[in-house]
C-alpha cells in the first residue's frame, strides 16, 4: 500500500513541476514584457497571480480562508507567512490581490529550469550562508518599499529538515525591515501545506490548504528595542493555528 502512495504522489508532483513550466511557457509573452523595467513590476505581480492561480488549480488544490482582515490597497507591507512547501509561493500570491510584493527567497530556486529565469530577476535572493548577501538583501529590500512595494519573507529562514517542528524559530531580518520603514507587518497563516506538498519527493496529496488573515501588526513609532517582542507576537499568532491544524491533520 505505502508503494502504491509514493508511486502516486511521486506522479503527481512530476505533473506539478510539468504543469508549472507549461503555465510559465504560456504566460512568458507577457512575463518577458513585465519583467523588462522596474516600472513594469506591477504588471508582473498580476500576471504572477494568474501563473499562480493556474498552477494551484491546476494540480487539484483548493484552500478556504477561516479568518480574514482586509488589507489596504496600495499600502506596502511586510508579509510573512510559515513555509513548509512550494506551493507557499502560489498562496501567497493568490491570497495577496492589491499589494504588489516583492519576495525574499533562497538562491537554490534560481538553479530551476524556465522558473528561476524568472525567479532570479524578480526575486529578492538570499545566499544564507553568506553574511555579505544578507546585507546586500537589506539593501535591496529598503529599495523596493522606497518604491512603493511590500516584501514578503518567510521568517523562519528556510524549510527545516525535522518534520517535527511545525514552525520554526524567526529571524530577524523582516522585523528589522519593518520597523526601520515603520511599515506594518501582515501575518498569513498557512495550514497542513507540510502534508500535501512537502519538500519530499514521494510524500504529498491534493487538499484543502486552511489560511488565516490577520489584522496587519503596527510598528509606527517602534524602535528596535521592540524587536525582540514583536518577533514573540508575530510567532505565537502563526503557531496557534499551524498547531491546530496539525492536530487535525493528524486525526484524519
Amino acid at each position: 500500500m505505502k508503494i502504491i502512495s509514493v508511486f502516486f504522489s511521486s506522479l503527481w508532483r512530476l505533473w506539478f513541476y510539468i504543469w508549472m513550466v507549461v503555465v510559465i511557457i504560456l504566460l512568458s509573452p507577457f512575463l518577458l514584457w513585465t519583467i523588462r523595467s522596474e516600472k513594469t513590476y506591477p504588471q508582473f505581480f498580476k500576471v504572477a497571480r494568474v501563473w499562480a492561480i493556474l498552477v494551484f488549480y491546476g494540480i487539484g488544490m483548493r484552500y478556504r480562508i477561516e479568518e480574514q482582515h482586509q488589507l489596504e490597497k496600495g499600502k506596502s507591507y511586510m508579509f510573512i507567512a510559515n513555509h513548509t512547501s512550494m506551493l507557499d509561493i502560489m498562496m501567497m500570491l493568490i491570497l495577496v490581490k492589491d499589494s504588489p510584493f516583492v519576495f525574499v527567497g533562497k538562491k537554490e530556486l534560481a538553479k530551476l529550469p524556465v522558473f528561476g529565469f524568472f525567479y532570479k530577476r524578480t526575486c529578492i535572493l538570499v545566499d544564507r550562508k553568506d553574511a555579505m548577501s544578507k546585507k546586500q538583501v537589506f539593501e535591496s529590500a529598503q529599495e523596493r518599499l522606497s518604491r512603493g512595494l511590500s516584501i514578503c519573507i518567510f521568517p523562519e529562514g528556510g524549510v527545516t529538515d525535522d518534520r517535527t517542528i511545525i514552525l520554526d524559530s524567526f529571524k530577524d531580518g523582516a522585523f528589522r525591515l519593518a520597523i526601520d520603514h515603520q511599515i506594518p507587518i501582515a501575518p498569513l497563516a498557512l495550514g497542513k501545506l507540510r502534508h500535501f506538498f512537502p519538500f519530499v519527493w514521494g510524500i504529498g496529496h491534493p487538499g484543502v490548504v486552511p489560511v488565516k488573515i490577520y489584522e496587519p501588526i503596527v510598528t509606527e513609532g517602534l524602535t528596535m528595542d521592540s524587536k525582540k517582542l514583536l518577533k514573540e507576537q508575530a510567532y505565537n499568532l502563526l503557531y496557534t493555528p499551524v498547531e491546530q491544524w496539525e492536530r487535525e491533520y493528524n486525526k484524519n
